[in-house]
């Protein structure tokens, strides 16, 4: 079993706990609805505001299917790049306001537009839904701007960036490059950290379970590459990618993986795991320097990628 008192500094242990407090790990238990109304109690708890010279307009953009809701976060006239970006909540949480803050300070941290996409959520819309409307939301903004679109996602986003990676490879206006943070990629659940970090802190392997099963209306589905992008057989052709994971998460060997056959492809990815930081490190950014120093990182790749540079 593994000890996570070791691996765990006492910041991080702080973060879990703070985040338990409002958030309890029994909360799997509940209704969707008392699952996303502890959700976003939790999430205005860790909200840290805006930094200087953030501007937020909350709009919707015309897709096949629906209006979709997004946020633009700006912080200069004219900026370099866009980074579209998809938030965690294992499909069926969260929304513009659960990482509203994340987004401001990517805006202010790269110089980038960052615009947040209001995804549709299961069960009430089951798959292809949310990767829908990630696609919608990706043609708009291709077709909307003439900067490089960077594709960026924690968890559940992070499965819904990469997989309009896949989905768009060979268009005209294919992404410059994704940021991928602990991302959920459809691995193999019968080894790695799956196994090492089943019961780990914030997210187990029974979370994960529960929401694939929510999310596809209770098949287990391993064969569709815009449900689970490790089940492409050609990862030729995909964008620059940077991948973070935590140490203590069972889905850090999807980082590992999917860094794995980029390369083999012939492609550009690298991937960095974070020593004893936790699923949803991104809340802890302000109260746990490894989690501030992954933040850092995470900006600096994007601000990278959106220049066409490949540091790695």
């Amino acid at each position: 079993m593994t000890d996570y008192d070791k691996l765990l500094d006492p910041e991080t242990r702080a973060f879990v706990e703070r985040t338990n407090a409002w958030y309890p790990p029994e909360t799997a238990d509940y209704s969707i609805e008392r699952q996303r109304e502890i959700y976003a109690l939790m999430c205005r708890e860790f909200f840290a505001g805006y930094p200087d010279g953030v501007s937020a307009e909350t709009t919707t953009i015309a897709a096949p299917e629906r209006a979709i809701p997004v946020r633009l976060y700006r912080s200069a006239p004219s900026p370099e790049a866009v980074v579209l970006y998809f938030h965690g909540g294992g499909f069926i949480l969260g929304g513009l306001d659960s990482h509203d803050d994340v987004c401001a300070e990517l805006c202010a941290s790269t110089g980038y537009e960052v615009v947040s996409v209001d995804y549709r959520l299961a069960p009430e819309h089951v798959h292809p839904a949310a990767f829908d409307d990630a696609l919608a939301a990706f043609e708009w903004a291709s077709a909307r701007c003439l900067q490089p679109v960077l594709l960026c996602g924690d968890s559940a986003g992070g499965n819904l960036a990469a997989a309009v990676s896949h989905a768009t490879r060979g268009h005209a206006g294919r992404p410059a490059g994704q940021v991928l943070v602990y991302p959920a990629l459809g691995g193999d659940a019968s080894r790695g950290s799956y196994l090492d970090h089943a019961d780990a802190p914030m997210l187990t392997l029974r979370d994960l379970d529960f929401y694939h099963r929510a999310r596809t209306g209770g098949s287990w589905r391993n064969d569709d590459v815009t449900l689970s992008p490790l089940a492409d057989t050609d990862f030729s052709g995909l964008p620059p990618t940077v991948v973070f994971t935590a140490e203590c998460d069972p889905l850090s060997s999807d980082g590992e993986t999917y860094r794995d056959r980029i390369l083999a492809a012939g492609g550009r990815a690298f991937w960095h795991e974070e020593p004893g930081l936790v699923h949803g490190y991104l809340r802890a950014r302000h109260t746990v320097r490894r989690a501030g120093t992954s933040f850092a990182r995470i900006a600096g790749a994007l601000a990278a990628l959106g220049k066409g540079e490949w540091r790695w």
